[in-house]
C-alpha cells in the first residue's frame, strides 16, 4: 500500500472510531426518553409525580426519542458513516426538548431524525439493492411519516407501527435469507410490504395485515429453526416467538376496533420491546464494542415482560403495566451485570 492511501485508510479508521466514541452517550440520550416515557405511562394509570409533558408525551418519548435512537444509531454503526448518527442525536436531543416543554422543537428534531434515517436507508439500497434493504427503506419512510403526523397534529400512530413492523421484518427477512423456500414466500411478503406501506391509512386494514405478517413471521423466519438450538440462539428464537404472538393478537384488536390500548401495548411491548430483549446481545456488542455474554438470567426479564403483559391486556391495565415497567428495568438491570461483570471475564 502506498503512503497516501495508508493516510486515507487511517483516516477513515479515525473517523469511525470517533463516531462510534459518541455512541454510548447517543444511547443515554434515548435511555433519558424511556425513563420519562416509561414513568409517563404509569402515571396515565395511577397516582404517581412525573412531568406533565411526560404523560401528555409519553408516546413521542417511546417511539421516535427512545427507540428511534436506539434503532437509528445501531443503524449508523452498521453503515458506518458518522453523519448517520445525525439521526440518533436528533432523536434523542428531540426527546429532550419534550421534557422541557419545547414539544414543537422537538417534533421537528424529530422528523429530522427520520429524514437522516431514510437518507441512510437509500444509501443502502443504492449499494445492495434487494427487497430486504427495500423493505428496511419502507420502514424509515414509515417513521418520518408518522413524525411528520405528529408535527401537524394528525394521527402518527398507524405510521409507527408500520415502521417497527417494516423495520423488524425486513431484518428477519435478511436473516432468513439462507433457509430454503418457495419463490411464493418471498413474493408474499413483498405484497405484506406494499400492503404495510398503505395500510397506515386505515387501522382496522392494518390490523389485519399485521395478523398476517405474523402468520408469516411464524411460518417462514429462521427462529422455527434456532429454538431448537441452545443458549443464546434458543434465547433469541424466544423473544421473536412470542414477539410474533403479541402481533398476531395486536394486529387482531386493531382489525375488531376493540381494545385500542391493549392493541397498542400488544404490539409495542410485546412484539418491539421481546425484539429488544432479545437482539440486544447481538446488537450492543456491535454497537458499543463490548462483551455481552449470555446468561440464563436474560429469561426472567422476558418471562416477566410477557407475563405482565398478559395481565396488561386480559386482567388489570395498571397492574400489567407496573409488571412491564419492573420487566424492562430488570432487563436492564441483567444487562449490565452480564456486561460489567461477565463481560470482563
Amino acid at each position: 500500500m502506498d503512503a497516501g492511501a495508508h493516510e486515507r485508510g487511517g483516516a477513515e479508521a479515525l473517523r469511525l472510531d470517533v463516531s462510534a466514541g459518541f455512541r454510548f452517550p447517543l444511547l443515554v440520550l434515548g435511555f433519558v426518553s424511556l425513563a420519562f416515557g416509561i414513568a409517563g405511562g404509569l402515571a396515565r394509570l395511577s397516582p404517581l409525580t412525573v412531568p406533565g409533558t411526560a404523560i401528555a408525551l409519553h408516546g413521542p418519548l417511546m417511539v421516535s426519542a427512545f427507540f428511534g435512537s436506539v434503532i437509528s444509531l445501531e443503524r449508523a454503526a452498521a453503515l458506518g458513516r458518522p453523519w448517520a448518527h445525525a439521526a440518533p442525536l436528533s432523536a434523542g436531543l428531540g426527546g429532550l426538548c419534550l421534557l422541557a416543554g419545547f414539544a414543537t422543537a422537538g417534533f421537528v428534531l424529530m422528523v429530522l431524525a427520520a429524514a437522516v434515517f431514510v437518507l441512510g436507508g437509500v444509501a443502502v439500497m443504492r449499494r445492495q439493492p434487494s427487497l430486504e434493504t427495500a423493505t428496511l427503506l419502507a420502514g424509515a419512510a414509515a417513521w418520518l411519516a408518522g413524525n411528520v403526523m405528529l408535527l401537524e397534529g394528525r394521527a402518527a400512530v398507524p405510521w409507527w407501527i408500520a415502521f417497527f413492523a417494516l423495520t423488524i421484518g425486513g431484518e428477519r427477512l435478511e436473516l432468513s435469507r439462507y433457509l430454503k423456500r418457495a419463490p411464493w414466500v418471498r413474493r408474499s411478503f413483498a405484497v405484506l410490504v406494499g400492503l404495510l406501506v398503505i395500510a397506515p391509512l386505515e387501522p382496522r386494514a392494518l390490523g389485519i395485515v399485521l395478523v398476517v405478517l405474523a402468520a408469516w413471521l411464524f411460518a417462514f423466519d429462521l427462529a422455527r429453526v434456532t429454538i431448537r438450538q441452545d443458549r443464546l440462539p434458543r434465547y433469541v428464537a424466544a423473544c421473536l416467538l412470542a414477539g410474533y404472538f403479541w402481533l398476531g393478537v395486536g394486529g387482531a384488536l386493531m382489525a375488531l376496533a376493540t381494545a385500542y390500548d391493549a392493541a397498542l401495548h400488544a404490539v409495542f411491548l410485546g412484539f418491539v420491546f421481546s425484539m429488544v430483549f432479545g437482539h440486544a446481545p447481538v446488537i450492543l456488542p456491535a454497537v458499543l464494542r463490548v462483551r455481552f455474554p449470555y446468561h440464563p438470567a436474560l429469561y426472567l426479564p422476558l418471562a416477566l415482560l410477557h407475563a405482565s403483559l398478559a395481565v396488561r391486556v386480559f386482567v388489570s391495565a395498571p397492574l400489567g403495566a407496573w409488571g412491564n415497567a419492573a420487566a424492562i428495568a430488570l432487563f436492564i438491570a441483567v444487562s449490565l451485570c452480564l456486561i460489567l461483570v461477565k463481560g470482563r471475564g
